[in-house]
């Protein structure tokens, strides 16, 4: 489907261009994620395609929660979050990172990553700039470019045997005297690569030579199986013009609570809060406390240490059981997804097979289709991928794993 719009159509409808749910007759679709979970709950399949926990997070967590409501943590709470968290934020990056932040000058809490983005991105860019993404990207980086009115360019990850991995010289190829801003998502939804040190020096190396301003999506920072996790902000050149966006949804599975935070030069992050105020507003009052106690908590973070194991253990028994399916796996380092090629099994379109995989074996997962552009190589590369989370109970994936050998040829 084209994204082209008529440029005097009004903004919402070339969002929704943008994200791809502009239909040929003019009107607009719910996400593929909504698409694809009303998909299970009206079949009865299980849902392996939108990427959220089937268990909570650590209870002594929740019970902070629950805590913080009983004490009238309810009205609004301070603008750039409350100090407790923005704190413990700082102290997170400067712990397991070594980098310093000023808590009241470089930490914003958001409502979730995603109004992060959102706001840096409104913040940041504008018409006549170009946003650049790697390729595929999560479908919010489209919309809100859109958003902000500025040209949304890409640069592909390409499948090999070692994971998805930064093709370096297509990224320079992509930039141009108009691109202001890189958006980059390390560890990246949806492949689920990690991108290596080396990948991430070529992209701070370019960044520095172009005079560009760097926002990071690394929500997924602490669930990384072997590999190094690289910030981007800890790279020769890179603290002066990085902004980091992470949150606590993904870490400690609180995907509902919407805690996130924006770290980096105060001069960024001011332009950030500029905006996030005329969005949310604020956001999370007794959520707020619970996330700054569970990023000092030894217990809640010895908690996210057992998670990583246990997906690591999890995404082995999902991989095993599509290839045994007959899918071609591309092998991911880190968050909750991996992609699967099911042109072996006679789709040569992703989409099309993710319509028919309830019926044909009682799962749901997701097109990758749906984080690229039309058209685009890396579109068209992976135009019979599907996603698929491993982000389910044990005994979930266990029975899906069982239903997908229903579709070996």
């Amino acid at each position: 489907m084209s994204t082209d719009v008529d440029p005097s159509a009004p903004r919402w409808r070339r969002v929704a261009a943008a994200a791809g749910l502009l239909d040929p007759d003019g009107g607009v679709r719910a996400t593929v994620f909504a698409e694809m979970s009303a998909l299970a709950a009206r079949t009865g399949a299980l849902n392996l395609g939108q990427g959220f926990p089937d268990v909570d997070g650590p209870p002594a967590v929740a019970r902070a929660a629950a805590d913080a409501i009983l004490a009238g943590h309810n009205q609004y709470p301070p603008g750039p979050g409350v100090p407790a968290l923005r704190a413990a934020v700082a102290a997170h990056q400067a712990a397991r990172y070594g980098v310093t932040l000023d808590p009241d000058r470089e930490v914003l809490v958001t409502t979730g990553a995603t109004e992060g983005l959102a706001a840096a991105v409104l913040a940041l860019a504008g018409p006549g700039d170009e946003v650049l993404t790697l390729e595929p990207y999560y479908d919010s980086y489209a919309a809100v470019v859109a958003m902000a009115g500025a040209r949304h360019t890409t640069a592909p990850l390409r499948a090999t045997p070692d994971g998805f991995r930064l093709d370096v010289d297509a990224l320079a190829a992509a930039v141009t005297p108009r691109t202001r801003l890189l958006l980059l998502n390390s560890p990246h939804n949806p492949t689920g690569a990690v991108l290596r040190r080396d990948e991430l020096e070529a992209v701070a190396r370019l960044a520095v030579a172009h005079d560009l301003l760097v926002v990071t999506d690394e929500v997924y920072e602490h669930l990384v199986f072997g590999v190094e996790h690289v910030p981007v902000a800890t790279l020769p050149g890179m603290a002066e013009r990085t902004l980091t966006v992470s949150s606590s949804g993904k870490t400690f599975s609180f995907t509902g609570w919407k805690i996130g935070w924006v770290t980096g030069p105060e001069e960024l992050v001011t332009a950030v809060r500029t905006v996030k105020q005329f969005l949310t507003y604020v956001s999370g009052a007794p959520f707020q406390p619970a996330v700054a106690a569970a990023l000092t908590d030894p217990a809640a973070l010895a908690w996210v240490d057992d998670l990583v194991a246990s997906l690591a253990a999890r995404r082995d028994l999902l991989t095993a059981g599509l290839r045994d399916a007959g899918f071609d796996v591309v092998p991911p380092d880190g968050t909750y997804f991996v992609l699967a090629d099911a042109a072996p099994l006679g789709y040569d379109d992703g989409v099309a097979l993710c319509h028919d995989l309830p019926a044909l074996a009682g799962v749901v997962a997701v097109p990758v289709r749906a984080f690229t552009r039309p058209g685009s190589p890396a579109g068209t590369a992976l135009r019979s991928y599907v996603r698929f989370t491993f982000v389910k109970r044990r005994e979930v994936l266990e029975e899906a794993v069982a239903r997908l050998r229903r579709l070996r040829p």
